[in-house]
């Protein structure tokens, strides 16, 4: 029996992958019976810029087909975590899912480039590079793991916040203890900067800072916010570590089955999703500052990072060890100077 490499490095609960296998495969089934909509999953709840997203997307292909094509998003994590449909995914028993890096990054080393620490400049150097050709062969890296990448969404910028005092160099971090996401790029990014990295889902953060289980997490300003987490952690750095996109994948099983023409209609509709995402993702990032800033949240700029920046030499050294992943650096890097 083969095992796929989800299987051999992310640890998968057999449990949950095969509950969720069986949630996918029942809606599936029905979606076949219609014979149109794709069956899409998102962790982000129903209003979240990624998922109306995808709906934009539907409505392109509705719109272009008669209806012929269509895709059904099941959202707010209804059909299990993002590793465990993912995993669904690439055996066919989803159609479409919005996943981060993070899952990723276990089974493609070149996806691992967008997410390293202190890479972009800004959102808008984000944006430039992965609307690149940089971006379609990130997206098309993920082919040889039978999954078809079809767009980039935004995730923000990333910044460190904690229930102690402003960050302004890494030595304000020493001995903090800093939830991240389950991903050893991000537990050493937090070691390096010489803080104690805790992963835990993000359900957790809000209580463990309550407990002292934690003094800090890092997140964009809507996840801070939506999650509360500034009532507990009320120092919010803007440290911008990381600012890495979400992905928009399709299973190449289900991809396959498509002709050309009806191929050419999926990537152009992911494809013009995006700059919808992104004024959704901008407008929810400028009500979330506004509305933590009434709130009295304590925020700091970091007004030199290259201390910060230093640190992670290590840590880009550990991660990016292949021809094409180093070639990918010195691209985006160059891409810096443009704004």
């Amino acid at each position: 029996m083969k095992t796929s490499p989800m299987q051999a490095g992310a640890g998968l609960s057999r449990r949950n992958v095969l509950m969720a296998g069986a949630a996918a495969g029942t809606l599936a089934a029905c979606g076949a019976r219609k014979g149109r909509a794709f069956l899409s999953s998102d962790t982000h709840p129903p209003d979240y810029p990624t998922v109306t997203a995808v709906d934009e997307m539907a409505r392109i292909l509705r719109e272009r087909t008669a209806g012929r094509l269509d895709i059904k998003t099941y959202a707010g994590g209804q059909l299990g975590s993002e590793r465990d449909t993912l995993e669904i995914t690439v055996f066919g028993g989803l159609d479409m899912n919005r996943v981060n890096l993070a899952p990723l990054n276990a089974i493609e080393p070149v996806t691992t480039v967008p997410a390293l620490p202190f890479l972009f400049r800004s959102n808008a150097h984000m944006r430039r590079a992965l609307d690149s050709a940089i971006g379609d062969e990130i997206l098309a890296s993920l082919t040889r793991h039978d999954l078809i990448g079809l767009c980039f969404y935004d995730s923000g910028d990333r910044n460190f916040y904690n229930t102690k005092r402003p960050i302004y160099t890494p030595a304000d971090m020493k001995g903090m203890k800093i939830r991240v996401p389950n991903s050893d790029l991000y537990v050493s990014m937090i070691k390096a900067l010489g803080a104690d990295a805790t992963p835990m889902s993000l359900a957790e953060v809000y209580q463990s800072l309550v407990q002292g289980v934690i003094d800090g997490a890092e997140n964009n300003w809507p996840s801070y916010e939506s999650g509360r987490h500034f009532e507990v952690a009320p120092y919010y750095t803007l440290s911008h570590h990381v600012i890495a996109p979400e992905v928009l994948v399709m299973s190449k099983r289900r991809w396959d089955k498509l002709d050309k023409a009806d191929q050419d209609l999926v990537r152009q509709a992911a494809k013009e999703s995006v700059p919808f995402m992104r004024r959704n993702w901008d407008a929810e990032v400028e009500e979330a500052r506004t509305k933590l800033l009434a709130a009295g949240v304590k925020v700091n700029e970091i007004a030199d990072p290259s201390a910060f920046a230093a640190a992670m030499r290590p840590v880009w050294e550990k991660y990016v060890v292949s021809a094409d992943q180093k070639r990918l650096v010195r691209q985006i890097e160059a891409m810096a100077e443009a704004g």
